[in-house]
This record gives structure tokens, sequence and C-alpha cells, in this order.
């Protein structure tokens, strides 16, 4: 039963550490977009 619950809140961490570099990536990206284009305009 305890191997079990360890198993699905490993998995559980996993997914959600997936899911926050994700977003962490999106968000450098839409900076980045956002930089280049200001720059631009400049």
């Amino acid at each position: 039963m305890i191997r079990k619950f360890v198993i699905a809140l490993s998995l559980g961490d996993m997914a959600l550490g997936t899911a926050a570099c994700n977003t962490v990536r999106g968000a450098g990206d839409d900076l980045e977009s956002a930089a280049n284009t200001v720059d631009k305009e400049m």
C-alpha cells in the first residue's frame, strides 16, 4: 500500500515539474518575442 502511494506521489511530482518547466520556457519565449518587437520598432 505504501509503495503504491510513493509511486503515485513520484509520478505526480514529475508531472508537475514537467509542466512548470514548460511554463517557464514559454514565459521566457514570450519575453524574448516582446523584446525583439520593441527592438524592431526603435
